[in-house]
């Protein structure tokens, strides 16, 4: 079951989760995050950069054109987890986010290695 009602999806800066974005509606801009599973950059592809990333809800692709991988270089490349701002395009079953803005949120992993601070003082 979707967290969000079909009218109230979440928009900037909220990230959608992957589980929620078929009720994005078709051309509006939304803000996925995620790890990086794949990278891939086909030589057909005349510089189209494709990512796929994952939440805990399931997993959602980018298309990066040349001039936006220009701009995040740094973060399309060495990224382990993504923020992505951009459109949602549809054709089918098929969905895709067209990447505007890219930002590299690795940092937000270190977060995941440091005790609970909420749960400290229950420990002996």
């Amino acid at each position: 079951m979707p967290r969000y009602p079909l009218t109230d999806w979440p928009r900037p800066p909220a990230a959608v989760p992957n589980d929620c974005l078929h009720m994005v509606p078709s051309g509006a801009r939304c803000v996925v995050a995620g790890l990086v599973l794949v990278r891939q950059r086909p030589g057909t592809a005349k510089g189209v950069i494709f990512i796929t990333l994952e939440d805990e809800t399931g997993v959602c692709n980018v298309i990066v054109w040349r001039k936006i991988y220009e701009k995040f270089r740094r973060a399309v490349i060495a990224g382990r987890m993504l923020r992505v701002t951009g459109q949602m395009q549809r054709e089918g079953e098929v969905s895709h986010i067209i990447s505007e803005h890219i930002e590299d949120i690795s940092y937000m992993l270190d977060d995941l290695l440091q005790p609970d601070i909420a749960r400290a003082g229950d420990q002996p």
